[in-house]
């Protein structure tokens, strides 16, 4: 069995975490941890505070939102002082931010990424092979994702996922535009465009695009619930609870999977 600490308990995320966690003998969720004034109602005590946790677990999953960056880097400090790997589901983190976590999986295992859908990241695999191919033959390359009214970051962190897979299977030599309404020329091949949507209850949808001359070529990835993230939590924190000190990544647990 694992034992989780879930930090972000009371979200939306941590919602979906804990109803498949209650239908998982695998998996118990022995304390919770949010910025919120804690709720009734669960079966785990909630603190505001993670360093006033006492329970034993054997890892640390995190969904805080990006505006709780001091939040996060005390779950980094917590999981380093106590030795216990941390599942940091965070999006939009800032450089410093993310240098921190960098020292930190120095010392503990840490796992991080911008979306714990199988499928997602399944489709970055995809997504080397044929960006190889599509911009050999003079294809042009943009990303939309649209998400619900609520998300504060944008473009979502999955997008850049998404874009970083293409860029690096063309040496890095693509750049990203995000707005086209300020300048007057025409579009350059080596850029990715990447676009956000916010509205209504849009769980989560991806489409890349490769546009050619006279065909088209559209992958979409679209999450209809959260627990497609939470089963992706879920398994990341099976999967690295056990691990030794280091910065780990979907593809680390699609590529365990035999």
């Amino acid at each position: 069995m694992t034992k989780i600490i879930l930090c972000g308990c009371l979200g939306r995320m941590g919602d979906a975490v804990c109803r498949l966690a209650a239908k998982n003998p695998d998996i118990e969720i022995v304390a919770g941890v949010d910025i919120l004034p804690p709720g009734g109602g669960l079966s785990y005590p909630i603190y505001t505070d993670i360093t006033q946790c006492q329970q034993r677990a054997d890892v640390v999953t995190c969904f805080f939102p990006p505006s709780a960056t001091a939040d996060v880097e005390t779950v980094m400090e917590y999981c380093v002082n106590n030795q216990l790997p941390l599942v940091l589901c965070t999006t939009g983190l800032p450089k410093p931010t993310l240098d921190t976590v960098n020292d930190a999986a120095m010392k503990v295992a840490i796992f991080l990424s911008a979306n714990l859908s199988l499928g997602i990241n399944l489709l970055t695999n995809m997504l080397g092979r044929a960006a190889k191919l599509l911009n050999n033959a003079g294809f042009d390359i943009e990303i939309i994702e649209k998400h619900h009214n609520q998300k504060i970051d944008a473009p979502s962190g999955t997008a850049y996922l998404l874009a970083d897979a293409i860029n690096q299977s063309l040496d890095g030599k693509m750049s990203y535009v995000h707005d086209r309404s300020q300048t007057t020329s025409k579009r350059n091949k080596s850029e990715i465009g990447i676009h956000a949507i916010r509205g209504g209850s849009i769980t989560g949808e991806h489409n890349i695009i490769f546009a050619g001359q006279d065909e088209l070529i559209q992958l979409t990835h679209i999450a209809q619930s959260r627990d497609v993230f939470a089963v992706g939590a879920i398994s990341a924190a099976h999967f690295i609870k056990d691990k030794s000190p280091g910065l780990y990544a979907m593809q680390d647990l699609i590529n365990s999977i035999h």
